[in-house]
């Protein structure tokens, strides 16, 4: 199990990124996880969720953005829809693909603009510690967002750190170091690894990341373990300032 004492933390407490490897390894669950967290120690986190698919109105609480708002304390009403999700599609698909059902595309430059934005709100507060910001993104790495742009230019335009999630199922390692080459690939910074533990997987949660300590250059390396969440949750919060 990785400690505080060897992970390094960020100079500065800020904006963060949560991507993933692939969809459902546990983005949303560790960004309410964090929220939570930093709740709990009376601070005030800001997370938003600004491309989302799959949306139901009549099931909007059961949402990646609902579950946010529920971990940040806010009702879920119009105004809170527009400000965490302003791009919010029915189908449960890539977001390039949802767009496209409904006459409609994703304006990339927007998109980073308004990233940007909540970056520079938190940047000017004096005090950055009580306005940790998380921005949650949409599937995996690559997953389209129109015909030129993925998750992962988004990332890299943003100019945020991110955390990447994986899991620790078979396949998870060539996966996890695949979405760590391409990020890299563009310039955008990972501050951490965070392995989820996968449901009943034939690989262990310890070999997956003895194995990945190998190949990730010295980024840092959290474990989320079914048996105790909350001790990684705690390590990557201490990671992030």
């Amino acid at each position: 199990m990785v400690t505080p004492s060897s992970l390094v933390p960020l100079s500065e407490p800020g904006s963060f990124f949560i991507t993933g490897t692939g969809t459902d390894v546990g983005k949303t669950w560790l960004t309410c996880a964090l929220l939570r967290h930093w709740r709990a120690q009376g601070l005030a986190p800001r997370a938003f969720k600004p491309v989302l698919s799959g949306f139901n109105p009549a099931e909007a609480a059961a949402s990646d953005a609902g579950q946010l708002l529920a971990a940040l304390g806010r009702s879920i009403d119009a105004t809170a829809w527009d400000d965490i999700a302003p791009w919010r599609f029915s189908a449960p698909l890539s977001p390039d693909m949802a767009a496209a059902r409904e006459g409609r595309r994703i304006d990339f430059d927007a998109l980073v603009g308004f990233t940007r934005r909540i970056a520079s709100a938190v940047s000017m507060d004096t005090d950055s510690h009580n306005f940790l910001t998380v921005i949650e993104g949409v599937g995996g790495v690559m997953v389209p967002l129109d015909e030129q742009h993925t998750v992962r230019d988004w990332i890299a335009a943003s100019g945020l750190p991110c955390i990447l999630v994986a899991g620790s199922y078979l396949g998870s390692l060539s996966h996890t170091l695949t979405a760590l080459e391409s990020l890299r690939k563009v310039g955008a910074g990972v501050a951490a690894i965070v392995v989820n533990e996968s449901p009943e997987s034939s690989v262990s949660l310890a070999d997956t990341i003895a194995t990945l300590h190998h190949h990730v250059g010295g980024v840092n390396l959290v474990t989320i373990s079914r048996a105790a969440p909350q001790i990684g949750v705690t390590e990557l919060a201490f990671l992030l300032g």
